[in-house]
């Protein structure tokens, strides 16, 4: 599919030299001086290589039909991470390289979406925050609240993420996906 560069818009994945690349910053330049033109910050889809490009505004580009499909995740089997489709019940493997830190996150039975280009798994998306369990964490010391101090707490997960003192053992509290912060209880 191809278009130009007026097309362009941050999460469109395109075919730049030979590899797949998302927009992760877009910006229409004006100069005072010449013609306007596209600057744009990619984020290459299998190596996660950024990349700067410019592109003249009636430039053709080359872009990628990106599939996204609900898939639970099931179990992880050496380097490799098993999603299944709900409805067919078929089994997708991927490598742990896709999941990269998120995968911190994952628990059995969890609905995530993989993105798919020509039925190739190019990435997973986890919801932007998930409910976890509180498997482990110190007791708050009690009149401890008037600063905003933090404490390790290890999720069901494995996770160990900073939480407010009157997080216990066996709360459900809620995290960021992306920066790996406590939300709320």
């Amino acid at each position: 599919m191809t278009g130009t560069a007026s097309d362009l818009r941050v999460g469109a994945v395109i075919n730049y030299n030979g590899d797949l690349c998302a927009v992760i910053k877009y910006e229409h330049v004006t100069p005072g001086k010449g013609r306007a033109h596209h600057q744009v910050k990619l984020r290459n889809i299998l190596t996660g290589r950024l990349q700067e490009a410019r592109f003249a505004t009636g430039e053709k580009i080359e872009f990628v039909r990106v599939e996204k499909r609900p898939y639970q995740y099931l179990y992880k089997d050496g380097n490799a991470y098993y999603f299944m489709n709900a409805e067919t019940f078929e089994q997708v493997p991927v490598d742990e390289s896709l999941v990269g830190e998120q995968s911190k996150f994952m628990k059995e039975t969890q609905e995530v979406f993989l993105s798919f280009v020509d039925d190739k798994v190019i990435g997973v998306e986890l919801p932007p925050a998930v409910e976890l369990q509180v498997s482990y964490t110190e007791p708050g010391v009690r009149g401890d609240t008037a600063t905003n101090v933090l404490k390790p707490a290890t999720l069901e997960t494995g996770a160990v993420v900073q939480v407010p003192l009157f997080i216990n053992e066996g709360d459900r509290i809620k995290i960021n996906v992306e920066t790996g912060e406590y939300l709320e209880r």
